[in-house]
């Protein structure tokens, strides 16, 4: 009991810091933080809704998921990494160029990418996690209708479905040795064959993917890593409409977060795509946390790489197709 009191103490005494400090003066800031103080020694939180079980785990909020990591787990950039990648695409642009070979956009739905779709389960039938031929058709149709409706070049295509019962594989996370066994067993194709695979991954995980810059240093772990219920009817729910693939597609094509430097005048390196401080959930339409910062537009709450829920999601930027074909360009070539 006194070692509960203490801990409420030690936690009341944080949210005071943090609401008297300089570094919080922003009203918005200090709601925040007192918000996780308060999600941190058990209570519900108005402003980030209820508790939020997800995959038998109990979450204080949909924020504490976020939070978790679990949403996304494609590994973070750094601000110097992006700017020699930046630095390198660059300048293949202007080799190009040179000999007469100047970069366009390709045409809507003018590249296809073939998907390589790899099942990996723990025995027979959904329950374990085999993923019927339905569900993944219909998370093909889904990638389809979403790269389709902002005008991108690409258009998915199912080229092969295998099937693995391996217990250890199913469970995989990013960086184990589960993960790299699978991938060097299954991948298949060249840089531009989309490896999909679909799993129970472990950690409460939702997903992962490689960046197309990562491809020449390690093929055999390029693709794109999805929890298996995440399929369209998969009961992930609000998370269970196919839009995990989308937004984890968008990564290998080369896209960040749109939260990527937060109220940055780079944030994301997409321009047209409005700063935003913080990764969004649910639908919270008309959200603007970077309007303090002096940065312009709301937050892209629909946008697929934000954290939003699939039913939000529907759209990527000008900007971001035309950064998805120009990377694919260089690093995912159209034989």
């Amino acid at each position: 009991m006194k070692y509960k009191f203490a801990a409420l103490a030690a936690a009341l005494a944080s949210m005071t810091l943090l609401a008297t400090s300089p570094a919080f003066a922003d009203e918005e800031e200090d709601a925040r933080a007192q918000a996780d103080v308060r999600s941190q020694i058990g209570e519900t939180d108005p402003d980030y809704g209820p508790a939020f079980n997800w995959r038998g785990k109990l979450f204080a909020n949909k924020k504490a998921f976020i939070d978790s990591g679990a949403r996304c787990s494609t590994r973070h950039v750094t601000d110097f990494e992006q700017y020699l990648h930046d630095l390198s695409h660059e300048t293949w642009k202007m080799e190009r160029a040179s000999m007469g070979r100047g970069v366009a956009e390709r045409p809507a739905g003018s590249v296809n990418v073939p998907v390589a779709v790899h099942v990996i389960n723990k025995g027979a039938g959904i329950a374990n996690g085999d993923v019927p031929d339905s569900q993944i058709s219909a998370q093909i149709s889904v990638l389809n209708a979403a790269y389709a409706a902002t005008g991108s070049p690409f258009f998915f295509t199912l080229a092969s479905t295998n099937r693995t019962t391996n217990a250890t594989w199913y469970t995989m996370t990013p960086g184990s040795s589960a993960e790299s066994a699978a991938k060097n067993a299954l991948r298949t194709g060249g840089p531009g064959t989309l490896n999909l695979y679909m799993a129970g991954i472990g950690q409460n995980l939702l997903g992962w993917a490689t960046f197309p810059q990562d491809y020449t240093a390690n093929p055999k772990m390029d693709g794109v890593v999805i929890l298996n219920t995440s399929v369209p009817g998969g009961g992930a729910v609000p998370y269970d409409e196919g839009d995990t693939a989308t937004h984890e597609i968008g990564h290998w094509l080369g896209l960040y977060h749109t939260f990527q430097g937060g109220c940055t005048r780079k944030n994301d390196q997409v321009s047209d795509t409005p700063a935003e401080k913080s990764a969004a959930f649910g639908c919270p339409v008309g959200r603007d946390s970077c309007s303090r910062r002096g940065q312009t537009g709301l937050d892209p709450i629909t946008n697929f790489m934000d954290y939003t829920d699939d039913s939000c999601m529907n759209t990527f930027s000008g900007g971001q197709v035309s950064r998805m074909d120009s990377l694919h360009q260089q690093y995912r070539p159209t034989l």
